[in-house]
């Protein structure tokens, strides 16, 4: 079997590959006088995680699609990551997915069609732990490699979870830790150790299936996950879209091991400044460790979940049961002059 460092044939890696808020916004701002659609419940204009399609019946169909450049060396596990990514955007919906199909760029006159072949087995593993077929895809022959889904789900309409539906007075809750942009920096400039790495992967490679079980709860008010823009990014759309202003407890905010140790040694993302430059004047002033922690893209990031004070018991009933340990990190509050403030 071949020895091959796919992470050094890309420019980016994983949802840092992303383009910036602020000239995505740019993209998609159009003069196109668009069609009204009244069973689209959730298109583009929220920003959300996955577009909502009413079928009618009291049900809804999910559609969205995540892809991105190697973010780890090994093909199964770049695989594996892309997948748990993509499926991650139908959970943040409080959605159940149904089946996916790949989308694959391979420069296939670089890197072998055999290590191709392991990247989509690795996808191949995720649908199976979803409990949904890999039910076809496209490839193109491209410079640099990239691998995702494009995944379909389904969700109660009662129960459909957006980003844009929060109130003032709730808890803010985060179901995975921060620092898989530093760590995997470490990674690609080869000053990480092994088992340090090994940690982030399996927190890239856990499903967010808890968000499919969270859809139930009244008490959830907004839901969505965290990837390129980092949590500042993800929550100051919840904020925007919502009409109100939240506050970080920068002490409660959980950090994958080592984190800080990386960053002390300036393992930094290029995504992590471009996040900042793009919604930094959205939030009220930080410390440079702050800015570089909760800035910084996530790959295959955990959910932000919103929680009715009173509901917060049940909240943590649920998610203790799925195995996860989670503390408040901060609370919505009335619009203020910023989104966020981060104390």
């Amino acid at each position: 079997m071949e020895n091959v460092k796919l992470t050094e044939y890309s420019h980016g890696a994983g949802c840092g590959c992303k383009i910036s808020p602020d000239i995505l916004e740019s993209i998609l701002t159009t003069t196109h006088k668009s069609i009204t659609y009244p069973e689209l419940l959730v298109g583009n204009s929220s920003n959300d995680d996955a577009a909502a399609y009413d079928l009618g019946n009291g049900t809804s169909v999910l559609s969205t699609t995540d892809f991105f450049m190697p973010i780890v060396d090994d093909p199964l596990t770049f695989g594996k990551i892309a997948a748990t990514n993509a499926l991650s955007d139908i959970y943040a919906m409080g959605g159940k997915p149904l089946m996916a199909i790949s989308i694959l760029g391979w420069p296939i006159n670089v890197l072998s069609a055999d290590i191709a072949r392991q990247v989509i087995d690795g996808g191949r593993a995720v649908c199976d732990a979803a409990g949904i077929p890999l039910a076809g895809g496209h490839s193109i022959d491209s410079s640099e490699p990239i691998f995702g889904l494009a995944v379909t789900g389904i969700v109660n309409n009662k129960q459909l979870k957006k980003n844009n539906t929060a109130i003032a007075g709730c808890q803010i809750f985060l179901t995975k830790p921060l620092g898989i942009g530093i760590l995997t920096t470490a990674q690609k400039r080869k000053k990480i150790e092994p088992e340090h790495i090994a940690i982030a992967i399996e927190a890239m490679c856990t499903l967010n299936k808890i968000g499919a079980e969270l859809s139930a709860l009244e008490g959830v008010v907004a839901l969505t996950d965290v990837t390129g823009f980092g949590l500042l990014g993800h929550l100051g759309e919840i904020c925007k879209g919502s009409g109100i202003s939240a506050v970080i407890q920068y002490d409660r905010v959980p950090l994958l091991p080592n984190t800080k140790k990386y960053l002390e040694m300036d393992c930094v993302p290029g995504g992590t400044i471009n996040n900042f430059n793009s919604y930094g004047h959205t939030i009220e002033e930080m410390t440079e460790e702050q800015k570089s922690i909760l800035c910084d893209p996530q790959t295959s990031g955990g959910l932000i979940a919103i929680v009715k004070n009173e509901r917060v018991s049940e909240f943590l009933e649920i998610t203790t049961r799925a195995g996860l340990s989670l503390k408040s990190i901060g609370q919505t509050c009335e619009p203020s002059e910023k989104l966020i403030k981060v104390i």
